[in-house]
């Protein structure tokens, strides 16, 4: 997991020549025609099991999480309920995921937060979310868009990889890359921009070998020719 930031981002403006917008208009409309509607791999029927699973999946798969989620949600799926679990029988549920034992105590102390700050309610503002324990920018960030209440485009190691290879952004930092692609990426692609990126980089423009050659919008990537002379 990346670095993450309390504070809000500071809007900038990111220029590009009228080619390059086409070119960047037109990978989204690829990924749209591919997957209209993306959503998370996590399994969540509530706020309060996205923002738990969310947290959880640091240093670890989406498929891994979702074992551990399915029989923790079944016993506590409240922060009333993991409350009275105890952090002990959290771990129960989740120590074949890494981390465990933090992400247990961060689990708690944010379900008592909840309660004394929120009623037992997930805030869906940024800025609260952020406050929650073992919350940060890109747990907040993946929460408010699959939500639709922000599209916030979460930079994890799939998201900062993919942007890079595709041309559409030179950034050094997660957090920087975040700024460059909601600047660029046109409007209507900007609430599913996230799901498509962490998507192809998980599944095609994977780390070592991308899979070029059955890339949709390998036509339109500077650096095919790296990958796939």
């Amino acid at each position: 997991m990346v670095a993450s930031m309390a504070k809000p981002l500071k809007a900038l403006t990111y220029r590009r020549a009228p080619k390059e917008r086409a070119r960047i208009r037109a990978l989204f409309e690829r990924f749209e025609a591919a997957t209209a509607h993306p959503r998370t791999e996590l399994n969540y029927k509530t706020p309060f099991e996205l923002v738990t699973a969310v947290a959880l999946s640091a240093q670890a798969t989406d498929v891994g999480v979702n074992k551990a989620t399915a029989n923790l949600f079944a016993a506590a799926n409240t922060p009333q309920a993991v409350l009275a679990l105890g952090e002990a029988g959290v771990v129960g549920f989740i120590n074949s995921i890494g981390l465990f034992r933090n992400k247990a105590k961060n689990l708690i102390a944010m379900s008592r937060l909840l309660i004394e700050r929120h009623d037992g309610e997930v805030p869906l503002d940024r800025l609260a979310l952020q406050d929650l324990p073992g919350v940060g920018r890109k747990t907040a960030s993946v929460v408010l868009n699959e939500l639709s209440v922000e599209p916030a485009i979460a930079v994890d190691t799939h998201v900062f990889r993919v942007s890079h290879r595709l041309g559409l952004s030179t950034a050094k930092t997660p957090d920087a890359v975040e700024l460059e692609l909601t600047a660029i990426i046109p409007t209507p692609f900007l609430t599913r921009a996230h799901h498509w990126l962490i998507l192809h980089g998980r599944y095609n423009c994977i780390a070592r070998r991308p899979k070029c050659h059955e890339c949709p919008v390998a036509s339109l990537c500077p650096s095919r020719d790296l990958f796939f002379p």
